[in-house]
């Protein structure tokens, strides 16, 4: 199933066979980023959000249907990611940083800075990293945090503005790819990406 993947990663594929993995959220990052990553070989996704789907979800968030509307956004996306064999675990309810998860790395797909602010205490408490992701219109945030104190970063609660799918979808590619990164060993320091996609394809890196 993996012969293409294994021809880029050699043996580290091997590493991702025992790798379990958190995602918080089940919106347009979290749809993305499941479908990406459900495919690679992992042994578990855990994926939790408390959310329905509503009409206005169905343009970006990959996985849902309109006959899927009232349904748990988190049930749903578990059942359309299932066709790799990976074990996939739904948790329906909202995060918090007393919960309790066996897992090597925790993705944010979240849209507000008090969740994110929850999943970075989580993880200190456990000594966990995460990868960060935030996308607006035509500019979005990907970074790796393992000792950097992620509350520098959340300073005002906005809410996202209009996105566009091919967008959430690149923010999201990048977040699979720090965390498979990281997984498979080869992330070694704790960065910051900024794309901005306004006019022409900008990607700045920062070390935090």
């Amino acid at each position: 199933m993996f012969r293409r993947q294994i021809e880029l990663l050699g043996d580290k594929q091997k590493l991702l066979e025992d790798k379990k993995v958190l995602i918080v959220g089940a919106g347009g990052l979290g749809n993305s980023l499941a479908t990406f990553i459900s495919c690679i070989g992992l042994k578990k996704i855990t994926i939790i959000d408390f959310d329905k789907i509503e009409i206005h979800n169905i343009h970006r968030q990959i996985q849902f249907y309109k006959k899927d509307i009232g349904e748990s956004k988190v049930k749903i996306l578990g059942d359309r990611i299932k066709r790799c064999n990976t074990q996939i675990e739904i948790v329906e309810g909202k995060f918090n940083s007393n919960m309790d998860f066996d897992v090597d790395l925790i993705f944010d797909a979240t849209d507000n800075f008090e969740t994110r602010k929850e999943i970075d205490k989580f993880a200190k408490n456990s000594r966990l990293p995460w990868v960060y992701a935030s996308v607006d219109e035509y500019y979005g945030q990907v970074g790796f945090f393992e000792d950097a104190d992620f509350s520098i970063f959340a300073t005002k609660n906005l809410s996202p503005k209009g996105q566009i799918p091919p967008m959430v979808s690149l923010i999201a590619s990048i977040e699979a790819m720090l965390g498979i990164k990281y997984l498979i060993g080869e992330l070694k320091e704790e960065i910051l990406y900024y794309v901005d996609f306004k006019d022409d394809l900008k990607i700045k890196k920062f070390k935090i």
